[in-house]
C-alpha cells in the first residue's frame, strides 16, 4: 500500500477482524499481516505487525451490535493492555482477555505476533461483574489454565481453516465449553473462599435485575421478595461487588441508556423517552446522574456519538 493509505487500510483490517478501533502507527511502519478464519460462531486470527497502539473508545463501542470477548495470546514481542482501570504488561506465552464492550487500549512498542480467539459474549453466559474481573489480568503459562489454553489456542488458530464447516461448528461448541470451564475456574480462584452458593445466587439476582431494568418499581425490597431472601442478606451479597444494590441498578440503567443514545437509529427519540424506557421516572434526575458518571450530559453524549466517523471498511450495523 502507498504510505498515505497504510494507516486507514490497517485500521480497517483490524476493525473487521476484531471490532472497530482507532490506531496510531509510526510513519516508518511498513508491514503487517492478518490471517483469519471462521470456526462456527467464533473467529480466530494471527496478527503480525510493527509497533502500534489500538484503542476502543465509547464512540466506537456504540457502533457495535455484537459484543465479543477476545482471548489473546502474545507469541512474540511485548504488549501493554489497559482496561477496567487495570494495566497488564504481557510477555511471550501470556494470555489476556479483552472485552470489546468497554473502553480498551493496547500498546505494542516493538514488532509483535498475537494469536486470538474472538467469542461472542452471549455464548459464554458471563455476568458483567465476572467479565470485569477477567480483563487485563495476564494468564501465565505456568498456571493450570495457562498451560492448557496456550498450546490449545495456538493449534486452534493455526488449523481452523482446514476444518469442514460441520466439523468447525461442532469444534466451536466444544471450544466455548472448555473456555467457560477455564474462566469459571479462574474466577473461583480469584474469589478465594467466597461460598459458591452465594456467588450463584448473586449471578441469578443480577440477571433478574437486567430483565427488569425497565420497571421503575425495581427496588431492593422487590428483588429480595422475588428471591425469598431478606433485604439485609441481599445487601450482603452485593458487598462483594463493592456497590450497593440501588447503585448497581442505576449503573446498569445508565449503561443501557448510554448505548441507546449513541445509536444513530435512536436519533429521533427524546432523551426523556430513552430514560423512561430504562426505568428512570425523572428526566432531571437522569440527566444529573448521567453527568455525574460520564462527565457530560445525555445531549452532549448523543451529539458526540453522532459526530463520530464510521471506521473505513467496516459495515454500519
Amino acid at each position: 500500500m502507498p504510505t498515505r493509505h497504510r494507516l486507514a487500510y490497517w485500521r480497517a483490517a483490524l476493525s473487521q477482524t476484531f471490532a472497530p478501533v482507532a490506531i496510531d502507527i509510526p510513519d516508518e511502519v511498513c508491514s503487517g499481516t492478518i490471517r483469519t478464519s471462521r470456526l462456527g460462531h467464533l473467529r480466530v486470527a494471527t496478527v503480525d505487525g510493527d509497533p502500534m497502539s489500538a484503542r476502543r473508545t465509547p464512540q466506537l463501542i456504540a457502533q457495535d451490535e455484537e459484543e465479543h470477548l477476545v482471548v489473546k495470546l502474545l507469541v512474540r514481542g511485548v504488549a501493554g493492555v489497559l482496561q477496567d482501570a487495570r494495566e497488564a504488561h504481557l510477555h511471550p506465552g501470556q494470555i489476556v482477555f479483552c472485552d470489546t464492550a468497554r473502553p480498551l487500549r493496547m500498546e505494542f512498542p516493538q514488532p509483535f505476533q498475537t494469536k486470538s480467539l474472538v467469542v461472542p459474549r452471549r455464548l459464554l453466559g458471563l455476568e458483567e461483574s465476572d467479565l470485569r474481573r477477567l480483563t487485563a489480568t495476564p494468564l501465565h503459562p505456568d498456571t493450570t489454565a495457562g498451560s492448557l489454553l496456550a498450546p490449545f489456542l495456538t493449534q486452534l488458530v493455526d488449523t481452523a481453516a482446514t476444518y469442514p464447516s460441520a466439523t468447525g461448528e461442532a469444534l466451536a461448541r466444544h471450544v466455548v465449553d472448555l473456555l467457560t470451564v477455564l474462566i469459571e475456574e479462574r474466577l473461583h480462584q480469584q474469589a478465594g473462599d467466597a461460598p459458591s452458593a452465594a456467588r450463584l445466587l448473586l449471578a441469578r439476582i443480577q440477571v433478574f435485575i437486567d430483565r427488569h431494568l425497565a420497571d421503575p418499581d425495581l427496588t431492593p425490597e422487590a428483588i429480595a421478595r422475588a428471591h425469598q431472601i431478606s433485604v439485609r442478606y441481599l445487601h450482603k451479597l452485593f458487598q462483594t461487588e463493592n456497590v450497593t444494590v440501588s447503585r448497581w441498578i442505576q449503573r446498569r440503567r445508565l449503561q443501557e441508556c448510554r448505548r441507546d443514545l449513541a445509536r444513530r437509529q435512536a436519533a429521533g427519540r427524546t432523551i426523556a423517552a430513552v430514560a423512561r424506557q430504562w426505568g428512570f421516572t425523572s428526566p432531571a434526575h437522569f440527566s444529573r446522574v448521567f453527568r455525574d458518571v460520564y462527565g457530560m450530559s445525555p445531549v452532549e453524549w448523543r451529539d458526540s456519538a453522532a459526530r463520530a466517523p464510521r471506521v473505513a471498511g467496516v459495515p454500519a450495523p
